[in-house]
């Protein structure tokens, strides 16, 4: 499977459609679905090694203990490149009008704005208020009418009656095309940062040109990618040098919406320019683009080979992975085929999906009905309690007489014993639900809850409800699922799940046993939300297939009985952690490699971070992940590249200079990556030398490219993880940058340029690294403009983190000296999985079309990560392909698979349930708003880039617009005057001003382009815990803590003081108010404090002692201090990363950064939050 010949253009940009990459050197091949494997791969088959594994591994059950919660790295975004002609997003998200389909994603909005509009998204006057506007949320003292009370808030909601089972139809789960597609259209197109896979009817198609005609383009920018790589073989014809540990060498010198409003048209934030005429690719740049980050187009779904053959049992595996195809021990499973690739490794979707065809399939438009059938269980009356309803349902008469007879006795709707209580699936029957309830936004300010918000619980029955997964690992914008994609186009939400799959958790159930019971047709695993027909067969909640129970399954190891499977822990849990067997592995478990490049140029020397790094590992260089086989290497770089000999047997290590940076080579290759143990001494001698090696260097350049290239050779034959340290602009060599920021520009209200990568260096060595299970995280510790939008693609697609510290110094900025110290501390201890793959499987009927996150896309669903680390989150976008109307339930499930750090190979799945509603006040009702604002960032930094950031704006803004438009159209009696929210939006305007005065999206204010960047990266790499804080942080004051609202953690009394609304009014000069950001805590003391509160708590006497640069808290025996640090301590063992805590008095410059999280106040170029209120107010009456 050579290269494959495509049509794409090279455009630049940070988020949308790339080329499709194929495969560098020690990359797999990327043909659709199937990659075959280089010669010199063969030697890391499972078959390989016969005797691997080959004791039946014994049946039991244990438990096991992780680290606590945590958070995700940060990340950033891609090049881009536009969708072909005519084909359509299938994320389509608020549009136009009712009648246009809400899959039109890309055109939604036109780029005219209304003239009161100013270029960040708000009008710069509104007609609504005529007092001038100072600071702060001012509301102007008018009465209000009382509110009307009827309509749609006093309706009845009602169960719905169990629906029959849908027709299986053998289409393409991804497709929807009901035109023919020119072949030469007809491919998987890898982008970069996330993907879209358009879905589209024709009818759709035709509105989505007529759109694009109306809405106009954005010019294309190409920017051809280079053909050339990074050539691991090549020959060594440099010079190296051996000179003396303790004596620095000195070497040569050489030289880039979703939403769309009721009005007009307006930018969505996924919209992406029309393509131009596409040419085809060279067989050599094909190869390279084999390896594509975040993202996965299919630009004509209906072409596209699917990973699975519906056709028998056997042809399915065929083209499954190292999931789908092992598990020859199972019953479930045919026999399995020898794997040799990475492209499948966690198995398929559906069979429907797995056809080979280009030929059109059924429209969507036209709605198949199906026979309704009677619940499982009925049929079998000698069933024991458990298998069989209740009460015989009422046969249906069949509306579709072609629906295949042997479903009939298997509707799907139900779950094993509590199939009776589907009843309890709706809306409770009452009045007016909570979530529902009418909020009058401009007229009640206190909408803000005295605590933190809670996830929304999905409207289960009890039973169910108790099941499912948590929403801090698996959480979704909508917990009630619109049946159709139409009724999901009118509410004007999206539709998306938020993910957190490698979090530490306090106990998470871990099984081992030789059959891992899986469904033959979709992969899917066996969990809670399963159908048992009886004590032999199940029928999977994804398809709907019905498996046979292996003999293994039918034995509990808990309760050492026989005959339940419904009382396995793996059905009795919805995240459960499996023990893989050599079935799962393309090679034996590789050790735990770790690789450091430090930056160790003169600025790097000044800003003093090698003291800290170096103690560190120091500290904790017993705490690595690994096991005896952990290796562990280092390499420094100024002008030249410097590599340590750290072989056991030297009496010290060994410094090898390699100053051909041109040409860079390995000096001694089998010296450089050393066993951890084996070397300990000489690491520790190297770690306590190298602070002080480089005092009095003059070196000013930065040649980190070719130290990168010398990176990925190194780790290349077994994978691991590079930590890259840097300090300023690389300036040599491959990968050389050139400052493009403009201070004069950081506080412009117009075009912010740059937000997209110089150069696709990183990005290719980091699809290189990639393909070789390598992972690369980016320290970037500057006090200059660095180019961070292009170092972050060494992270980005390789599935990395970033860490960012602006103006870092060691003695002048104490406060990023200490958070440099504490996330060191939880980046090398906590835990890591190598070698790992996701695939996130869903309900027949729905579709993935767009991933946000870290990573790259080797199939249509299946993520890789050469590393996964407990801090990443990732986001999905998803649509309704066909008609839900048959289920009453939906399902969710993530599969990660990996390698742990003890060479251990775990699949840690995640199951999530969801009810199927009708009506479109049970979808708002069931709205998550913290999801859907985290959902929309990360499609609105997409937005940014491949668009703009004020078209990115416009569409924020544009969300809350529909979506309130859309609801108060639904609702009667309401006045024209009134702003009017269900309460399970009630926060939606105000997240999105909160994000609006992001540094990520804020104009007007100034913001530098690395601060604007990584903002970004967090937003599409952080879980949603996270992400929240730093959107909308949470404020509290502190200098009255009493023990009359307390909590009880761990034998100690913590204080619960209520949240304060982000506004200034809040604040006095007589208080002290802390406030949570997520990673920084502020303490922000008032001039008039009381100085008890200053004594007991700062330890000072006054206010005046308190000095500038306070970032701890001292320890006194005083109960104003035992509370005020008990609570801090509770805010931060929340999270994995420690924030540091910054006390701010006036006169202290960190004052500014404080009151700009004030979002609710009025700056000079953003609204307050009441006149934010005014603009959707008046947007919505145009």
């Amino acid at each position: 499977s050579g290269p494959m010949q495509s049509q794409m253009q090279f455009p630049s940009g940070y988020g949308s459609h790339l080329p499709n990459y194929s495969a560098p050197s020690g990359h797999y091949s990327q043909v659709p679905n199937k990659a075959a494997a280089s010669p010199l791969e063969n030697q890391y088959r499972a078959s390989y090694y016969p005797g691997y594994y080959s004791a039946p591994a014994q049946n039991v059950m244990t438990s096991e203990s992780h680290q606590l919660y945590n958070n995700a790295p940060p990340h950033s975004g891609g090049s881009s490149d536009r969708p072909v002609q005519g084909a359509v997003s299938s994320a389509s998200y608020l549009h136009v009008s009712a009648q246009q389909s809400y899959s039109a994603f890309d055109n939604h909005y036109s780029t005219s704005v209304s003239s009161s509009v100013a270029s960040q998204g708000f009008p710069l006057n509104s007609d609504h208020y005529a007092m001038p506007v100072v600071s702060g949320a001012i509301y102007p003292s008018v009465s209000y009418p009382p509110m009307a009370a009827g309509g749609v808030y006093g309706q009845t909601f009602t169960s719905q009656s169990l629906p029959a089972v849908g027709q299986f139809k053998e289409t393409n789960a991804f497709s929807s095309q009901s035109a023919s597609v020119p072949h030469s259209l007809q491919q998987h197109v890898p982008v970069g940062y996330n993907t879209t896979l358009s879905t589209v009817s024709s009818a759709q198609a035709v509105q989505d040109n007529l759109s694009r005609n109306l809405t106009g383009s954005v010019p294309k920018v190409n920017n051809q990618i280079n053909t050339g790589g990074i050539d691991s073989s090549q020959p060594v014809h440099s010079v190296s040098q051996n000179v003396a540990f303790t004596k620095p060498g000195v070497g040569t010198s050489a030289a880039s919406a979703v939403m769309s409003s009721v009005r007009s048209p307006a930018p969505s934030l996924s919209s992406k320019p029309p393509s131009s005429p596409s040419v085809t690719q060279s067989p050599e740049l094909a190869l390279q683009e084999g390896m594509q980050y975040g993202g996965y187009v299919n630009n004509q779904a209906s072409s596209a080979p699917a990973p699975l053959s519906s056709s028998s049992d056997d042809e399915e595996e065929d083209e499954e992975d190292e999931e789908a195809a092992l598990d020859s021990s199972s019953t479930t499973s045919s026999a399995s085929p020898v794997l040799n690739n990475y492209d499948a490794l966690e198995g398929g979707g559906y069979p429907e999906t797995r056809s080979v065809t280009g030929s059109p399939v059924p429209s969507p438009s036209v709605l198949q009905t199906s026979k309704a059938s009677k619940p499982f269980g009925y049929g079998y009356p000698a069933l024991q309690p458990g298998y069989q309803n209740a009460t015989p349902p009422t046969p249906v008469q069949p509306s579709n007489p072609g629906h295949h007879s042997g479903f009939q006795h298997y509707a799907q709707a139900c779950v094993n014993q509590l199939s009776s209580s589907l009843g309890g699936l709706s809306l409770q029957h009452s009045q007016q639900p909570e979530n529902l309830r009418p909020v009058n936004l401009t007229h009640d300010r206190n909408i803000l809850p005295v605590s933190s918000v809670p996830a929304p619980v999905p409207n289960l029955n009890s039973d169910l409800r108790k099941l499912n997964c948590s929403p801090d690992s698996f959480r979704c914008t909508l917990t009630n699922i619109p049946q159709t994609q139409a009724l999901l186009n009118k509410a004007k939400l999206p539709l998306g799940l938020l993910l957190h799959p490698f979090r530490d958790l306090t106990q998470l159930p871990v099984i081992t046993s030789s059959t891992i019971v899986r469904c033959r047709s979709c992969r899917t695993y066996i969990n809670p939300f399963v159908s048992f027909i009886d004590q032999r067969r199940w029928k999977c909640n994804l398809c709907y297939r019905v498996n046979d129970v292996p003999e293994e399954f039918m034995y509990n190891p808990l309760t050492r009985s026989y005959g339940e499977p419904h009382k396995r822990p793996e059905v009795q849990n919805s995240t459960v952690e499996f023990i893989a067997s050599s079935d799962y592995m393309l090679r034996p478990p590789q050790p735990a490699v770790y690789l450091f490049v430090l930056d160790v140029s003169h600025n790097a020397v000044e800003a003093g971070y090698l003291t800290i790094l170096c103690q560190s590992l120091l500290e904790n260089l017993d705490k690595l992940p690994g096991d005896s086989r952990t290796r562990i290497g280092f390499i420094t770089f100024d002008s030249t590249v410097q590599f340590y000999n750290l072989q056991e047997g030297l009496s010290q290590p060994q410094m090898l200079i390699v100053s051909d940076i041109d040409d860079i080579f390995l000096p001694t290759p089998d010296s450089l990556l050393v066993n951890l143990h084996e070397s300990k001494e000489l690491i520790k001698d190297l770690l306590n030398a190298l602070p002080n090696m480089f005092t009095n260097t003059r070196e000013t350049h930065s040649a980190l490219g070719p130290a990168l290239q010398a990176a990925f050779k190194l780790m290349s034959p077994t994978g691991g993880r590079i930590s890259v340290f840097q300090t300023q602009l690389p300036s040599l060599g491959a990968g050389l940058l050139h400052s493009r920021e403009d201070p004069n520009q950081r506080s412009s209200t117009k075009v912010v340029q740059h937000l997209g990568p110089a150069t696709d260096f990183y990005k290719k060595l980091a699809l290189d690294c990639s393909g070789q299970q390598t992972a690369v995280d980016l320290f970037l510790l500057s006090s200059q403009y660095s180019d961070l939008a292009s170092l972050a693609c060494m992270s980005k697609y390789s599935a990395g983190c970033i860490y960012y510290y602006p103006s870092f110094h060691r003695s002048h900025n104490p406060a990023q000296a200490e958070k440099l110290q504490k996330d060191l501390k939880r980046y090398l201890t906590r835990k890591i999985g190598f070698e790992a793959v996701m695939r996130i499987r869903c309900t027949k009927g729905l579709s993935i079309h767009t991933f946000h996150g870290n990573f790259f896309v080797r199939s249509t669903d299946l993520l890789s990560l050469a590393n996964v680390n407990p801090d990443a989150g990732f986001a999905v976008q998803m649509s309704i392909e066909e008609s839900l109307t048959d289920t009453s339930l939906v399902c969710f499930q993530t599969a990660l698979l990996y390698t742990s750090s003890k060479g251990e190979r775990r699949i840690r799945v995640h199951t999530l349930c969801l009810p199927v509603v009708s009506s479109l006040s049970d979808v708002y009702a069931g709205a998550d708003v913290q999801a859907v604002v985290c959902l929309l960032a990360n499609m609105a930094v997409d937005r940014s880039v491949s668009s703009s950031l004020a078209d990115a704006r416009d569409a924020l803004v544009n969300a809350v617009v529909d979506s309130l438009a859309a609801y108060m159209s639904t609702a009667s009696n309401l006045q024209q005057s009134m702003l009017i929210a269900p309460n399970s939006l009630k926060l939606f305007p105000l997240y999105i001003l909160a994000l609006l005065k992001q540094k990520a999206f804020r104009t007007g204010t100034s913001t530098r382009l690395d601060d604007r960047v990584y903002a970004m990266c967090q937003m599409k790499s952080q879980p949603l815990v996270h992400l929240m804080k730093m959107i909308h942080p949470n404020l509290y004051r502190i200098d009255k803590l009493t023990d009359e609202s307390t909590i009880h953690v761990n034998d100690r009394v913590v204080p619960q003081p209520p949240l304060q609304k982000l506004s200034a009014e809040k604040l006095t000069r007589e208080g002290a108010f802390l406030m949570d950001c997520g990673s920084i805590f502020y303490l922000w003391v008032g001039k008039n404090c009381d100085n008890n509160f200053i004594k007991d708590v700062l330890g000072y006497p006054n206010y005046a002692s308190v000095p500038q640069k306070m970032t701890q808290l001292p320890e006194v025996d005083a109960p104003s201090s035992e509370r005020t640090r008990s609570f801090i301590s509770w805010l931060r063992d929340s999270r994995p990363l420690s924030p540091v805590l910054q006390v701010i008095k006036d006169e202290n410059p960190a004052k500014t950064d404080f009151f700009q999280h004030l979002i609710e106040d009025r700056t000079e170029a953003a609204f307050s939050y009441y006149e934010f209120l005014l603009n959707i107010q008046q947007q919505i009456c145009k």
